[in-house]
This record gives structure tokens, sequence and C-alpha cells, in this order.
């Protein structure tokens, strides 16, 4: 497994598991930003887990609970609100080993980025994909079109009907001014 202290989570072998929201108390409990489908397994007590920064972590777990469908989560190397708060925004992350999602209606990062991003119907290529946002809404594909620019396009099935990881590509159908090169 290679040393976190040399990767950033935009290394295609890393998996983000959460994102670490705001402390909950005063002795270093936090929410979670939940990524994963398996959280149980992922956020098992005695769990160590890497972090983006790195410097962060790693970060073992040694309570975790829900409450109003939300995970909450208590670090070994976090014991006040203060240390809790200085971890707002941190990601969790775990070594993909580049393993393929099992579901057939998700991907990890890892499998979308390189893809080339093709208009439906005639194929024309709009750009590569080059990253994955998780913002609140709905996940964004982060495309660098052919001149440079960079956008992001709705990770949803209207916009992104396709995902066709064995042939290298997703198809896309960018409602008017989505994409800054297929503006008229």
């Amino acid at each position: 497994m290679p040393d976190s202290t040399e990767r950033s989570a935009s290394t295609t072998s890393w998996l983000t598991v959460a994102r670490i929201g705001r402390p909950h108390g005063l002795r270093g409990e936090v929410g979670l930003e939940l990524r994963t489908d398996d959280p149980a397994a992922r956020l098992a007590v005695g769990a160590v887990l890497d972090t983006d920064p790195p410097a962060a972590g790693p970060l073992t777990v040694t309570a975790t609970r829900t409450a109003q469908g939300r995970w909450y989560v208590t670090f070994d190397q976090v014991n006040d609100r203060n240390a809790a708060e200085g971890l707002r925004g941190v990601l969790l992350v775990v070594y993909a080993d580049d393993a393929p999602s099992t579901d057939p209606e998700s991907w990890y990062r890892h499998e979308l980025v390189g893809l080339r991003a093709e208009r439906v119907g005639d194929h024309v290529l709009l750009g590569t994909v080059i990253g994955l946002e998780h913002p609140p809404a709905h996940d964004l594909l982060v495309v660098r079109e052919p001149g440079g620019t960079v956008s992001r396009v709705p990770f949803v099935r209207q916009i992104v009907p396709v995902v066709d990881v064995d042939g290298g590509r997703v198809l896309v159908d960018p409602p008017g001014g989505l994409l800054a090169e297929t503006q008229g």
C-alpha cells in the first residue's frame, strides 16, 4: 500500500469514504457526509482511515452512531470540539486497489477520469473527464474541453445517459450553454 504522505485524493487508486462535517458536542465527535455504499464496514470501530490532506491523519475510529439518518464518528486522535473543528472538510480515503465498482449504476472516480466525453447522437468529442466533484445537490463530472476550458457537467441521467467504462467514454447531452465550446 502506498505511503499516505506521498499521495493526494486525486491519485487514481484512492476512494473517498466520507467528508468530515461539523463537530457534534464537546468531545470530538463529528458528522460525516458519506461517499460510500457500505459505511458500517468502512467506518467500523478500529478502522484506520487515511485522509486528504494526508497531514490530518490517519484517523482511527473509536465509536460510530447514527441519528436521523446521519452518521457521527469519534476518532482516537480527536478529543475535543476544537480538534474536531480542525478536521472540517477533510476527506476520509481508502486505497482502492483499482477495483471497479460493484453497482452497475455507480462508478468510482478512477473509473471515470480519462474517459472521452462525447455528444449524444453524433459522438462529437466534447472533452475528457478529468475529475468528479461531490457538491450537495448532485455529483459533477469535471470535463476539460478540447480548447482547454474546464467545465462541470451535472452527473445525472438526463445529461449523462451513458457511461461506457469499457468503451472509454461517457455520452453527454448538454443543454445549451453548459459547455463553453458548444455555445453558438
